[in-house]
């Protein structure tokens, strides 16, 4: 059952992340309502382009933040209590970075910068702003965690932890505000077209395919569908209407059934789709075809060496290699001048 709904369009916000992506577009699609916004972001510049994006007539606030840094986030929040020209309706703890790498070759201090970001950084803005909000007995705290706070994937240990972590922050806090006007929601955006992948932390490629990072990130961008400015329709009104998860994309709606649906094996079933889509089939295919041919020279070698020698014991073991090549759809050429392809012609 939905809880009530918090209404946020003309009313003030918080948005962290808000230099790119479903921040910036929250912060626009919600000015454009007539809310003032309160932006942060630890990138300037891009902060410095949402803030003149919102136009002439938005009430702005914009603060350089680091949300790691818990006590400048209880400095930001005291900056936003003063600046409020309305009670709060909502803060956005929506900053993110992203890490591709096995468990195996993780590097701790790696580790450690995204969890800092992704989860502490939730805990923090929503540990600096709840007090504001239960003052007002009203609003939203929404956290962004993602589908990867669904389903563990592969190759993102980190990434995954920081997002389960986000997801059940978010849900304790849900039950903890039982009974006061405030609510608690999590994001759980799907493949969003947003700099999360050019802004993560790849040293080598997770997969052992000897890609660059640059091929990695395009692989892993191949997989994002929807748009920010989409998200942000989903993410208002989802908290305008009540809910206290909010699933963003097919993918989102479909990664959820199936993590429900078979808790233990759905890799199996999400992989082929994540490998087609970034073309990991096509480049394992031509890892294996390049294996092949170094079979095949090698038995290339074979062959010169028996016609060299023209050695009749070794038919039978021809006959076999070339039923493997054939098999292999390999065309096999015969010498006719050798008793061993005389005997194999025959076959």
């Amino acid at each position: 059952m939905p809880s009530p709904a918090t209404k946020i369009t003309g009313a003030p916000v918080v948005i962290t992340g808000a230099a790119s992506g479903i921040g910036r577009s929250l912060a626009r699609r919600l000015a454009r309502l007539g809310s003032p916004v309160a932006i942060a972001d630890v990138d300037e510049a891009g902060l410095k382009e949402t803030a003149a994006s919102l136009g002439d007539r938005a009430q702005v606030l914009t603060r350089v933040l680091d949300v790691a840094d818990a006590a400048d986030q209880k400095r930001f929040a005291g900056e936003v209590r003063e600046w409020l020209p309305a009670p709060l309706a909502a803060v956005f703890n929506n900053a993110g970075v992203g890490l591709g790498s096995s468990v195996a070759d993780a590097v701790p201090e790696d580790d450690q910068w995204l969890w800092d970001i992704n989860f502490h950084g939730v805990v923090n803005g929503t540990r600096a702003f709840l007090p504001i909000l239960l003052e007002a007995d009203s609003g939203a705290i929404v956290n962004t965690s993602s589908v990867f706070g669904l389903m563990g994937i592969p190759y993102q240990s980190a990434y995954c932890a920081s997002k389960f972590a986000v997801r059940g922050f978010t849900d304790s806090l849900r039950h903890e505000l039982r009974g006061t006007g405030v609510r608690a929601i999590t994001v759980h955006p799907g493949g969003i077209k947003t700099n999360i992948a050019r802004n993560s932390r790849v040293r080598s490629d997770p997969l052992g395919l000897g890609r660059s990072s640059e091929e990695v990130t395009a692989a892993f961008e191949a997989l994002l569908r929807t748009s920010p400015e989409k998200a942000a329709e989903v993410i208002h009104r989802g908290v305008e209407r009540g809910k206290a998860r909010i699933l963003i994309g097919p993918d989102a709606y479909a990664i959820d059934a199936l993590a429900r649906i078979a808790p233990a094996r759905y890799w199996d079933l999400v992989a082929p789709l994540v490998e087609r889509q970034m073309g990991l089939r096509a480049k394992n295919a031509a890892i294996n075809a390049t294996r092949k041919d170094a079979r095949l020279r090698n038995w290339a070698r074979y062959d010169a060496l028996d016609y060299a020698i023209g050695c009749p014991a070794a038919s039978a073991g021809r006959a076999r290699h070339h039923r493997q090549k054939r098999q292999m759809g390999h065309s096999v050429r015969l010498r006719p001048s050798s008793p061993c392809r005389l005997r194999q012609s025959t076959h």
